[in-house]
């Protein structure tokens, strides 16, 4: 019986080629036409710490992993007591090793999974130049069914400028791996690809993330670099000044978010890329930001925290300081994409937002979609793009924080003629002058507010999938959702009425668009990827869910799976 999903990890120490052979095999499986997505558990060392390639290949679009590996090919045990609960097997999967190794460790033999050796060092030292990662990506290749000649292709082009003897080298080593398979059962190809339909992308997170920033209009990047929001400053820097922009690389990131304010005072739509340390430095200057209703982005790829924290792993941990970190009232907005793909939507969607309302927007991406790679089909092209209210002439005297009905002065750009202002954090009244009066503070307040929370996000606040006729509903957000929407589906299937809310707007809730999407529910499951259910503390705090209301949360690194979803939604 040939299967629609498969999912493999590959292990090892530092420097064992496991990032390489992983791309490799998701590369290859996007030119065979399959979809799927490779995430990564890397430890906090710059060097000789364990890693580990988690890939899922499918004949359907995939953004998420599954319950558990197929198969785990092991280069070599370094340092797996460390990351072995993130490396979960199904019930008789199969652990791969080398003998040389030594004895499968008692973390891995668990389940009664199925242990096969192979002597892969042997066999990579026995091909001159040899390489122990061409081995075990041959042998997982003809495990899968996955046809070599698309490997082929990939070592071609990735060896180019390498030789004739690295490229024949790595075949052997890819030919030694797929006969070393042929004695291993038990584990079904994969169906043949559906045909083509659209044009299909090779993206991460953190790449699109970036790209939605352009799409969206921004046009400069200050940012300091910091573990997992570095590879979207990476991405920016060269794609930025095609499109007539800049990035600086900042001391910090108080320079950072500084810099970018400034910028957009200039009137040039602005984002920075930080994690959960930079953004608690961020805060005072985001209350800038909110106050002088200049509009900036900053997008927040979360890490394991408190302090510094897991810097290389994943968990949906600032919410909290995302909704209320800002000293004040200082109404802003805060954001979540929900997939690898939706990074891009998400982005583009948030530069629009700050630009319209004039305001700060934080992004809340994490490390697990930020850096896990999917092939995706071509995202339609959405016509968000920032324009922000801009006066044509200006009458003196100008009232930049002009009390207007839906909140959104209009914004006189520095050198127009009769547009110059005072922009700063103190309090003021409409001319921009400071002011501690009473009525001036009551005014401008009512202002900040009234723009964000009255503004029309339209149908793009959430994603809501499911049955019309549901008793059941799973309420959730940024990369939580794709797990939800699985084990969504699974319920369904199992005869279950079952809707899912994954919210890309976290803050403000659009209490009026989450109260009709909760009609008809009797049983609400909030999940989300943290120790204390921020979210189900947040959406408890503004509204009243109806019937029964659950949380499912719990803390990373280990990413939420399907199956114990649906376990949690069917009470099991």
């Amino acid at each position: 019986m040939q299967r629609t999903s498969v999912s493999i990890a590959l292990t090892g120490s530092g420097g064992a080629g496991v990032m390489t052979a992983g791309q490799m095999l998701l590369d290859a499986a996007a030119e065979a036409g399959y979809y799927g997505l490779m995430g990564r558990t890397l430890g906090p060392q710059i060097r000789g710490g364990e890693s580990a390639a988690l890939l899922r290949v499918a004949t359907r679009p995939v953004q998420g992993l599954d319950d558990g590996h197929d198969v785990l090919l092991a280069f070599d045990w370094g340092n797996i007591e460390r990351f072995s609960a993130e490396l979960p097997l199904i019930p008789g999967g199969i652990v791969i090793a080398d003998p040389r190794n030594g004895a499968v460790p008692e973390v891995m033999r668990r389940d009664h999974h199925r242990i096969v050796e192979v002597p892969m060092q042997d066999l990579a030292k026995a091909i001159p130049g040899g390489r122990v990662n061409m081995v075990g990506l041959g042998l997982i290749a003809e495990l899968i069914g996955l046809d070599h000649h698309y490997l082929l292709d990939r070592l071609a082009k990735q060896l180019a400028k390498k030789g004739e003897e690295a490229l024949a080298a790595s075949k052997a080593g890819l030919d030694a791996g797929a006969e070393a398979a042929a004695g291993i059962t038990g584990l079904e190809p994969l169906a043949p690809p559906h045909p083509r339909e659209t044009e299909r992308w090779s993206i991460t997170g953190n790449d699109a993330a970036g790209l939605g920033a352009i799409q969206g209009g921004a046009r400069f990047c200050a940012a300091y670099p910091i573990t997992p929001a570095t590879d979207i400053l990476e991405w920016l820097a060269p794609n930025l000044p095609r499109v007539g922009g800049a990035l600086v690389q900042c001391e910090d990131e108080l320079a950072s978010i500084n810099m970018i304010i400034g910028s957009s005072f200039g009137g040039v739509p602005s984002v920075t890329a930080t994690s959960g340390p930079g953004l608690a430095l961020m805060m005072e200057s985001l209350g800038l930001a909110v106050a002088s209703e200049t509009p900036i982005v900053v997008i927040n790829v979360q890490r394991g925290g408190p302090s510094t924290g897991i810097p290389t792993k994943s968990e949906q941990v600032d919410l909290n300081i995302a909704v209320n970190g800002l000293h004040g009232d200082a109404p802003h907005v805060v954001t979540a994409p929900l997939s690898i793909g939706d990074c891009l939507f998400a982005t583009q969607w948030s530069v629009h937002l700050a630009e319209a309302m004039q305001t700060a927007v934080i992004v809340l991406s994490d490390q697990s979609i930020g850096q896990s790679r999917a092939i995706i089909d071509k995202p339609a092209e959405i016509a968000f793009i920032g324009k922000r209210l801009v006066p044509e002439t200006i009458e003196a005297p100008y009232r930049r924080y002009a009390i207007t009905a839906d909140g959104v002065s209009p914004m006189a750009l520095p050198g127009q003629e009769g547009g110059a202002h005072t922009a700063d954090g103190l309090e003021h009244n409409e001319f921009g002058n400071p002011s501690t009066q009473i009525d001036h503070h009551q005014s401008q307040l009512d202002k900040r507010l009234r723009k964000v929370v009255g503004y029309d996000y339209g149908d793009h606040w959430a994603m809501i999938e499911g049955d019309e006729d549901a008793s059941i509903a799973v309420v959730t957000w940024g990369s939580a959702a794709e797990p939800c929407r699985e084990a969504v589906q699974r319920a369904r299937a199992q005869g279950f009425k079952v809707r899912l809310i994954a919210a890309r707007l976290i803050h403000p809730i659009p209490l009026d668009k989450m109260g009709k999407a909760l009609e008809g529910i009797s049983q609400v499951v909030v999940v989300e990827q943290n120790h204390g259910g921020q979210y189900y503390r947040h959406l408890r705090a503004h509204l009243d869910l109806p019937g029964k209301v659950t949380a499912f949360h719990r803390p990373g690194p280990f990413s939420l799976r399907p199956r114990e979803i649906l376990q949690h939604i069917l009470g099991q």
